[in-house]
């Protein structure tokens, strides 16, 4: 039996929740056009949507915020934020964006041109929609295991080196303005990547030339894991492994969001001047100041203290064992998930837990509204809504290998009966999987479709 570890905090303020009846569930989902983001909040008794912006700030983060500095240009909260992120990410230059979307845009605006092609482990949604966005073709080529979804691997998330290799010869430098990788990898299952990993991409790219960016959105879990599970890092501390993990790269995109456990808030950091001013030009257009960039002073603040407590190493404890505890109560009632349960979320496998439902009828979408028509409880499909996408050249409808529901958890927020209440839906929802069928989208936008299509049951 999974064992659960006391929370590292007491709870100071709480928020109340309600499960609404099985009827206003049916009908709330089917005015949302069968799509769990169109769902009213107050109609979400557990809400596993996303951790992004979802997470319970502190007592210092609040303290912080009431001592922010709200000057447009220079003000002190930028300073306070400067020195954290000197300390941590290291990058000679950065600026703070509203979110890490907003980053993304930037960098992609700047850096890609149509036919480019983009690497990466694997790209999440909105880096993959900026990207789309500028005709650029971003390329997953994350290691072989990620694919299976019972393949136990310390670091699931790491990059092919070969692939990438390979990758990098036939499509050509001059096609390649920039390479990424994603820490944890968010669409493979939240899996870590290890610093050996990041050592070679670092070292692939800097052979050729290019541009090597971290999506940061997780930095710390992936430090704590590294900490965990990789020879000679047993005795560093997450904010070292963190240090040495960007010293590696060029730059960074982050939406503090996840793993500054603020509510808003990112950036984008880099080294080459040239570029960053480029940056700050574009950067005011679009976001504001280079020193608030989107952002009031006391979010800059709340990003500031937020990013050293998310390296707590009592904290990061507490942060995987909860994931883990729902991840392995999950496989003991016989639910398939990514295995082994990430730092940020589960995500089941819904081809597998829906084996008779075609993937073209969209199983994870079947399964999300599942979870909310039998237990108010709302995750976010990433399969083949999520993922699919229509072919650039011959206008085929590519399908993700991978069809996925993530509960992602957010951070200092549910404790463990939500949980276990959580296991016991889906127990209900495996008993009857049989009585589920698909559905089919009625509407959809060019891109990042599962924001706001709409769906019909078949």
């Amino acid at each position: 039996m999974p064992t659960y570890i006391p929370e590292p905090f007491r709870i100071k303020m709480v928020e109340p929740i309600h499960l609404i009846e099985p009827a206003a569930r049916a009908a709330a989902l089917k005015a949302a056009g069968y799509n769990i983001f169109g769902l009213r909040a107050e109609d979400i008794f557990i809400d596993y949507l996303t951790d992004s912006g979802t997470g319970a700030m502190s007592h210092h983060q609040w303290a912080a915020m009431m001592a922010a500095d709200e000057s447009y240009a220079g003000a002190r909260s930028y300073y306070r934020l400067k020195a954290v992120m000197d300390d941590i990410f290291g990058f000679k230059n950065f600026v703070p964006t509203h979110q890490g979307r907003a980053a993304e845009n930037i960098l992609a605006n700047l850096l890609v041109q149509p036919g480019q092609y983009i690497p990466s482990n694997m790209h999440f949604d909105t880096t993959e929609g900026n990207l789309r966005a500028r005709g650029g073709r971003p390329t997953n080529l994350i290691r072989a295991e990620a694919y299976d979804p019972q393949a136990r691997v310390d670091f699931k998330g790491d990059m092919d080196i070969a692939k990438l290799r390979a990758f990098i010869e036939e499509t050509g430098v001059a096609n390649i303005p920039l390479g990424m990788i994603t820490i944890t990898n968010n669409a493979g299952g939240g899996q870590p990547v290890s610093m050996a990993n990041l050592r070679a991409v670092s070292a692939v790219y800097k052979e050729y030339g290019i541009p090597f960016i971290i999506d940061a959105c997780r930095f710390a879990e992936n430090a704590y894991f590294i900490k965990l599970r990789e020879p000679g890092y047993a005795d560093k501390t997450p904010i070292e492994i963190a240090r040495e993990m960007f010293s590696l790269a060029d730059g960074a995109t982050m939406s503090a969001k996840k793993d500054g456990i603020v509510n808003i808030g990112g950036f984008l950091a880099v080294n080459n001047d040239d570029l960053f001013q480029r940056i700050r030009n574009e950067l005011i257009l679009r976001e504001g100041f280079p020193t608030y960039g989107g952002l009031a002073g006391r979010d800059l603040d709340a990003m500031a203290v937020g990013f050293m407590e998310a390296l707590d190493e009592r904290y990061l404890e507490y942060r995987l064992a909860q994931t883990a505890y729902l991840g392995e109560s999950l496989l003991e009632a016989g639910i398939p998930i990514i295995e082994p349960p990430g730092a940020h979320a589960i995500y089941m496998d819904a081809k597998a837990l829906f084996p008779h439902i075609p993937q073209t009828e969209l199983p994870g979408q079947a399964l999300a509204a599942a979870l909310y028509l039998e237990g108010g409880i709302r995750a976010a499909e990433l399969g083949t809504v999520a993922f699919g996408y229509t072919d650039p050249d011959t206008g085929k409808e590519i399908l993700p290998a991978l069809d996925l529901v993530r509960m992602a958890i957010p951070r200092r927020v549910y404790t463990q009966s939500h949980l276990d209440y959580t296991v016991e839906v889906l127990k209900r929802i495996a008993a009857k999987r049989a009585s589920y069928h698909g559905y089919r989208i009625t509407y959809q936008p060019r891109l990042m479709r599962h924001f706001t299509a709409q769906f019909e049951p078949l």
